[in-house]
């Protein structure tokens, strides 16, 4: 079934466009992660970020989501970090800021306005921390000549200057703004969610890699074939978790009355509301890891943030109970963003619906505020537990994991989201999904659950 699926893609021309031009941006994307910033020596920087991944915690964690970049400390070194945080900003700020709240419920017209705002300060957020790696570097330049070092100091140009600084806060700056134009391309004409493919991209390249290291530790006795087998199996279990937990809903009971439409009657029915248990996705850890390479990045310019940074890096306890923290914190937010028990209770009264024992309105919104807010909490220590649980397992063996917790739900996630709104394409156009033949049972809860 799901071969037919695969081979219906393609007879849809509009969809086959759409994923060729989504392959041909993240290909494009790819691609600039290679291109180095200027005064970098990209083999240096190689070596250095190689003894900084065995400590973990926010290294580990910002070139996650870079995609590999920082590694390479590429023009992309910032990846789309800076975009996520300006839009973590702006949510913020939407709840505090009347003005901004209005254009929430102005429609398209309000969301594009916001979205301007979002890249604006994106491009501002960039510049910071453009500014802020410069600095890093020009301190590792120091650095290892203070100490006679022989690689380190290969990694910015030899003399720390205004021009230096400029030049990568520009190059760094533009590659984020590339980074984002990318993404907003591929929401409009591509499929899937823009940005969450790019950090899907960036984090699928790297399994060949992750493949190779392990064969070569297995290979030279540095770990057992056991612990590579053990690995694997958790591994494999984590994603069926996610996959099952991503695909788990409540589903409220709804009843329709008996209608009239023109002279003809029309039959009670009785139906569902579908609830996620994720109603966030992959959007928490994503915030959490952007919230969490502020200190980082920004640590040059502000000695609390560099103190928060080095009490995170040298406790993985601490950063673990952090990252939880935010990721329980930013389920909540987004949740509330996203859906309105308010407006799904007044769309299931002004169809005529009602849930059984529950009235209509007022009584309808409270019963579905409850029931979101229970089957948030499990989504949210679900996500939690899925980011550091492969962290903790590592700390305590001492067998380092290829991919983290975050890396596996955002992979798995964001795949069952592009393979989704496939099905979508498809079933609109009375094809087959990958789940088989339920084309007309699934447009009416589609259009039960808008």
């Amino acid at each position: 079934m799901a071969l037919n699926a695969l081979t219906n893609i393609f007879r849809i021309a509009e969809l086959r466009a759409r994923l060729l031009y989504t392959l041909a941006l993240l290909a494009v994307y790819r691609i600039g992660i290679f291109v180095s910033t200027p005064g970098v020596d990209r083999a240096a920087m190689n070596a250095f970020m190689e003894q900084q991944k065995k400590s973990g915690g926010l290294v580990n964690l910002f070139n996650l989501f870079s995609g590999g970049a920082l590694e390479q400390m590429s023009i992309f070194g910032l990846g789309i970090m800076p975009y996520v945080s300006a839009s973590i900003i702006m949510q913020l700020l939407a709840v505090v800021i009347p003005s901004l709240e209005r254009l929430q419920k102005e429609g398209n017209v309000g969301r594009q306005k916001l979205n301007q705002y979002t890249r604006y300060g994106s491009i501002v957020l960039s510049v910071v921390q453009g500014v802020g790696i410069s600095r890093w570097l020009a301190s590792l330049g120091r650095t290892a000549t203070s100490r006679g070092g022989m690689g380190i100091d290969q990694i910015v140009v030899p003399s720390d200057t205004l021009g230096f600084t400029l030049l990568t806060v520009l190059t760094l700056a533009s590659g984020t703004a590339f980074i984002m134009w990318l993404g907003e391309r591929i929401t409009e004409n591509g499929i899937g969610n823009g940005i969450s493919l790019i950090i899907f991209a960036g984090i699928v390249a790297r399994v060949p890699s992750s493949v190779k290291q392990l064969y070569t530790l297995t290979s030279t006795g540095a770990m057992e074939v056991g612990w590579v087998v053990a690995l694997g199996l958790f591994m494999l279990t984590i994603i069926t978790i996610v996959v099952y937990m991503e695909r788990g809903m409540r589903r409220l009971p709804v009843q329709y009355a008996k209608r009239m439409a023109g002279r003809k009657m029309f039959a009670g029915q009785a139906t569902y509301f579908p609830m996620k248990v994720n109603t966030s996705g992959v959007i928490p850890p994503i915030f959490a890891g952007a919230l969490l390479s502020f200190p980082s990045t920004l640590g040059s310019w502000l000695p609390f943030l560099q103190k928060i940074r080095q009490v995170l890096e040298s406790n993985p306890w601490i950063y673990n109970g952090v990252f939880v923290l935010l990721i329980i914190f930013f389920t909540y937010f987004y949740t509330a963003l996203t859906f309105r028990a308010d407006d799904v209770a007044d769309n299931i009264k002004k169809q005529g619906g009602y849930i059984p024992g529950i009235r209509p309105g007022r009584q309808t919104a409270d019963y579905i505020e409850r029931v979101l807010n229970r089957i948030t909490f499990g989504g949210a220590i679900y996500l939690a537990a899925i980011c550091v649980v492969p962290s903790i397992v590592t700390n305590v063996i001492g067998q380092r994991f290829p991919f983290g917790g975050t890396a596996i739900l955002i992979v798995v996630g964001v795949a069952l989201d592009t393979v989704q709104q496939i099905e979508g394409h498809l079933i609109s156009r009375n094809y087959d999904g990958f789940s088989g033949p339920r084309g007309p049972r699934i447009r009416g809860r589609l259009r039960m659950a808008a």
